[in-house]
């Protein structure tokens, strides 16, 4: 029986040359898209970027609300601490507050 002989490095470059060749020759088989097949890609991409641009805008509206109701829910946290560190006003200023009013509204008779 005869031992296992390595290809040498000719014959590797050959086959690698053989199946460089054929295939070249596969892709160059290969039909090429008409027109109308061309047309009907190009509008197929056509209508995925148009889909896309719409999810985008709608995602970006939607962050642009979520960002909106937090401000304003912000806003409000601060109006609200801001109103509850108003100091209370004592009985005396309350009785004059309302003795004014009083008073402006006689005046008005």
């Amino acid at each position: 029986m005869k031992g296992y002989k390595a290809p040498s490095f000719e014959d590797r470059a050959a086959s690698a040359m053989q199946a460089k060749e054929k295939a070249l020759a596969k892709l160059k088989a290969k039909p090429q898209p008409d027109a109308a097949e061309l047309a009907e890609r190009a509008a197929r991409q056509v209508e995925r970027d148009a889909i896309a641009a719409a999810k985008s805008a709608k995602a970006r509206e939607a962050r642009e609300e979520k960002q909106r109701l937090a401000d304003e829910k912000r806003a409000q946290a601060k109006a609200d601490k801001l109103k509850a560190e108003q100091p209370k006003r004592t009985e005396a200023e309350q009785k004059a507050a309302r003795d004014a009013r009083y008073a402006a509204r006689k005046s008005r008779k």
